[in-house]
């Protein structure tokens, strides 16, 4: 495992949705990107992406989908964390 947040793993999006802000349904997150897409390399540009746990998606700034893992979708049986959170 990166000790570097930003690269793209399905665990490095589990690590940063633990304290990534929780508005309108989503979460924010940031990922290194290359040609506008999500990067498991370092590439110095960072963009955010938003997790949707009703669905389990992930969307760029545009909102078009990126990623889809039903680990993350609240009716597969992903527990949000900001609902965990106090």
């Amino acid at each position: 495992m990166s000790d570097d947040l930003f690269l793209f793993s399905e665990e490095n999006l589990r690590r940063q949705i633990e304290t990534a802000p929780f508005t309108k349904g989503f979460y924010t997150v940031k990922f290194y990107t290359e040609n506008r897409q999500l990067s498991r390399t370092k590439t110095g540009v960072l963009s955010e992406f938003y997790l949707y746990p009703s669905g389990g998606t992930l969307r760029d700034e545009n909102f078009n989908l990126v990623f889809y893992n039903s680990q993350f979708d609240i009716y597969r049986g992903f527990e949000p964390p900001h609902l965990k959170r106090k």
